[in-house]
């Protein structure tokens, strides 16, 4: 599914923000990806979506080498990756249909699909009675179930969330990755990014460590030591 062979990715200025990376997650994992900030976690996502390139080896998702894919390839390659922030990243001019909508619509959907699946899945996410509220307007825990709900609506097969739960207290947080978690039991494939130790210790998932560029741990939640 995602396969990392000797990656290293250097920036001009010549940080090297990762070093041999050798990762393999394969088909409907749920990883938590960890490490204090700075050590390469949102970087080696990156990669995944294509954003940055690896400078040296080679990144494959969903069977295709995507190292050097071409620029007018990228946009049909990352219909099949859903991206969750730790901002939201919701147009505030937007309903919460209207900011789920629109990612089924730059992609061409039929107009006649959209309206369906847009409230199937704010249903799903719990956020369907809330469709024609601005992000302004909703709490933190819900404008990430609105995020949530944009990055599943194109059934995507990977799911990637870059602290997600960063800017919420500790019960939403939960909520959100049960919810990831349930989307995770459909087969979508979940790599998130966390530097938070009370969720690492309430889901007993993968967990890849990263420090300075490197990864120093590869393990479960009970053979997890926190590092700090």
């Amino acid at each position: 599914m995602i396969k990392f062979t000797c990656v290293d990715k250097m920036y001009p200025d010549g940080n090297k923000t990762l070093k041999n990376i050798n990762l393999k997650i394969d088909k409907g994992e749920f990883v938590f990806l960890v490490g204090r900030s700075g050590a390469g976690k949102s970087t080696l996502l990156k990669l995944i979506t294509r954003e940055e390139r690896a400078s040296k080896g080679s990144v494959s998702v969903l069977g295709n080498d995507i190292t050097n894919i071409k620029v007018n390839k990228l946009h049909t390659y990352r219909r099949n990756i859903g991206i969750v922030f730790q901002d939201f990243k919701l147009l505030k001019d937007k309903t919460v249909y209207e900011n789920v909508e629109l990612a089924m619509r730059v992609i061409g959907e039929n107009p006649k699909d959209i309206k369906t699946r847009v409230m199937e899945v704010l249903q799903k996410v719990g956020i369907y009675h809330k469709c024609n509220k601005y992000p302004d307007e909703l709490s933190g825990g819900e404008c990430q179930r609105v995020g949530i709900a944009r990055a599943i609506v194109n059934k995507p097969s990977v799911i990637i969330a870059d602290e997600c739960t960063g800017n919420l207290d500790i019960e939403n947080s939960r909520k959100i990755v049960d919810l990831l978690e349930s989307i995770n039991e459909e087969g979508v494939t979940i790599v998130m990014a966390t530097h938070d130790m009370e969720i690492l210790k309430q889901y007993n998932k993968r967990i890849v460590a990263i420090d300075a560029g490197k990864i120093i741990k590869d393990t479960k939640r009970d053979q997890y030591e926190v590092i700090v």
